[in-house]
């Protein structure tokens, strides 16, 4: 006998809600008549709060009428299989057949105890398909990874199932829909990872209840609304990653309860106000990210308590205020700070060259002023040194040329001056020089030779002055030299095209003292894009 929708409406005309958990036990009841069923016999505030509870029950029940065992185990993955329209490497064609042993297919492990799937592993595989309703009849399931595939369309409800999954990853695919409440009833999930998918609406407060998650990554779906205060209470969350979403709203202070706390990345959102000030509360926290967002206020002091801070990263925000000089007293093994674009300003703390294990420092496209400190020197492991768009003063410090292990100094659009040392073949492992839009003045120093992993060199916008500095043409690896508007003479090399084979960009504009032909033999640059030598004494062939 098939019950109708409008059946049930009439029979709760004289019955009262009791009759519902009967009435969902019911095989023939779909989840489109149990909504019926809710918002008929109750008010739509509390219906919202029990629907998803009644739909789990109906699932449970419908599960019950179905006994799994290793032949429904099979039935479910030729039912995925037989979804599956692209298998480009052949993994399950030739693997996935009922004339084997369903514990010896490709990415299927079984347990040694039930003789059950336990573990089904498809990542990478470039399979395109989606998820069957009988997916939810591996009841013996812990371990899911479909992550790096073409997985399209919704996740069935019927997943909820699954309650031994332990861990989750669907990341990398194009799955839509909202994020399904019913994770919520998957009370021994750790790692759920739905990362780079299409997912939509809000984060379920049904997180709540699975008190065993210590990864979570959203990121990069389109996921709105604010950050549930309930996240908070997920007392086991070493990783929380809501990047790349539409959240709005404020940071919830109950966030901060989330004690264990190693790993917060919330950067490009929408997120406003101020960064809380308990959040030095989170000690464990070894990398946070708020970059790209609408924050304002200044950096809470409590930050620079956090011991085991490795990476700090508030790029793109409205933050403002000047860094506490005991910046680093307490940061011993920060590795990454980025601040810029932002509004800070003041000096540069001198505690920064405590940070001894310091390998990026970013503090461009801010209100910076003052020296930079010699004390920067003694960073011995910093890499990348990025306070382009500032207003620093003075010269160089030339402990700067005594980090070897120096790849990048940008120090473009500042009031930096003097001259360029020849300390400055120290930095024999310089990928990227730019100095440009500054007041530096003298010869470029020959020793510049010396730097033989560089790639780019931008020296526009000085007073350089005396000969083209013909030993930056023989830096073969070089992609883009810029010396344009200094006072500098003589000519192009004749050679070019030889010596250059990996320039993309040269920029010699406004050099009023550079004279002679353009070499024939630039044509053999053939990776050349951009070529700049307007305003000067050059002619033709």
């Amino acid at each position: 006998m098939k019950i109708s929708s409008k059946d049930i409406l009439n029979f709760l005309k004289t019955k009262r809600e009791i009759s519902l958990l009967f009435i969902v036990s019911k095989p023939q009841v779909t989840s489109h008549t149990i909504f019926l069923l809710i918002y008929a016999t109750m008010e739509k505030a509390f219906a919202s709060c029990l629907l998803t509870h009644l739909l789990l029950h109906y699932a449970m029940a419908s599960s019950a009428m179905t006994h799994t065992n290793i032949t429904t185990d099979q039935l479910a993955l030729l039912s995925l299989k037989s979804q599956i329209i692209s298998d480009p490497f052949h993994f399950l064609d030739e693997s996935w057949s009922p004339a084997i042993s369903v514990c010896h297919w490709v990415g299927v492990t079984c347990g040694s105890r039930h003789q059950r799937v336990k573990s089904l592993n498809l990542s990478n595989l470039a399979l395109m398909g989606s998820i069957p309703r009988d997916f939810g009849n591996l009841t013996f399931l812990a371990t899911l990874d479909l992550g790096s595939n073409n997985f399209h369309g919704n996740l069935p409800q019927e997943m909820a199932r699954l309650h031994r999954l332990k861990f989750l990853d669907i990341s990398f695919n194009n799955f839509i829909g909202e994020v399904p409440s019913w994770f919520g009833f998957l009370h021994e999930l750790q790692v759920l990872n739905l990362g780079y998918n299409s997912f939509t609406g809000s984060i379920p407060s049904s997180f709540s209840n699975i008190s065993t998650l210590e990864t979570l990554n959203l990121r990069s779906n389109f996921i709105e609304g604010q950050i549930p205060k309930v996240i908070g209470s997920l007392i086991n969350l070493r990783e929380l990653n809501l990047r790349g979403n539409k959240l709005i709203g404020s940071i919830p202070l109950s966030l901060l309860n989330a004690s264990r706390l190693e790993s917060l990345d919330i950067s490009f959102n929408s997120l406003e106000g101020n960064i809380p000030e308990r959040i030095g509360n989170l000690h464990n926290l070894n990398e946070l990210g708020i970059q790209f967002n609408k924050l304002t206020g200044s950096i809470p002091l409590s930050i620079f308590n956090i011991s085991k801070i490795e990476v700090i990263a508030f790029t793109g925000n409205s933050l403002s205020g000047i860094l506490p000089n005991g910046l680093c007293n307490h940061l011993q093994i920060l590795k990454e700070l980025y601040l810029h674009k932002n509004n800070f300003h003041g000096h540069m703390p001198t505690s920064l060259s405590n940070c001894s294990e310091l390998q990026l420092l970013d503090l461009s496209v801010n209100d910076f002023d003052g020296p930079i400190h010699s004390g920067i020197g003694r960073l011995s492991n910093l890499q990348k040194l990025s306070l382009k768009y500032n207003h620093f003063t003075g010269i160089i410090p030339i402990s700067i040329f005594n980090i070897s292990s120096l790849q990048y100094l940008i120090l473009r659009r500042n009031n930096v001056s003097g001259y360029l040392p020849r300390e400055i073949d120290n930095l024999t492992k310089m990928q990227m020089l730019d100095l440009s839009e500054n007041m530096f003045i003298g010869e470029i120093p020959k020793e510049i030779s010396n730097l033989i992993e560089l790639e780019g060199i931008d020296l526009a916008y000085n007073s350089f002055s005396g000969s083209l500095a013909m030993e930056i043409f023989n830096i073969s690896g070089l992609r883009k030299i810029s010396l344009s508007f200094n006072n500098l003479s003589g000519t192009i090399p004749s050679n070019i095209g030889s010596v250059l084979p990996n320039i993309e960009e040269l920029y010699l504009m406004g050099l009023t003292y550079l004279v002679g032909t353009i070499p024939h033999s630039i044509s053999n640059c053939s990776k050349l894009t951009i070529l700049e030598l307007s305003y000067n004494q050059l002619r033709k062939t």
